[in-house]
């Protein structure tokens, strides 16, 4: 019996039967981001969103991640209220950093905070 992942996101979720198949077409600087993505986001939406990104930032790759973040971050705000209650994340959190929900911290393929955002 498989085990119920514990994913609660309102992100849409579909089968897909060869999903690596997928991933390892993605862009490589797509494959970084997703690496240390907070959400479980499927290649297939990864995909729409970094070809849009690349549109309208020019091919800008800094721009086209912090865009994914600020998508990602969006997604999180908007899901926070359903999983977590209403007081999440504690103000004390978001108030000493000058920031909003919005601000979600990105993860290097090593643990540590990426060099584009501050700690918390």
């Amino acid at each position: 019996m498989m085990a119920r992942r514990n994913l609660a996101t309102s992100l849409r979720r579909r089968r897909c039967p060869h999903p690596m198949m997928y991933y390892d077409r993605l862009p490589a600087e797509l494959r970084l981001w997703l690496a240390g993505a907070a959400l479980p986001w499927s290649p297939r939406s990864a995909l729409k969103l970094w070809q849009r990104f690349e549109r309208e930032c020019r091919g800008d790759a800094v721009a086209m991640r912090r865009r994914l973040d600020q998508a990602e971050a969006r997604m999180l705000a908007r899901d926070a209220p359903r999983i977590w209650g209403m007081g999440y994340p504690p103000a004390e959190v978001t108030a000493g950093r000058g920031a909003s929900v919005t601000a979600v911290p990105r993860r290097n393929l090593r643990g540590g905070l990426a060099a584009d955002t501050a700690p918390l």
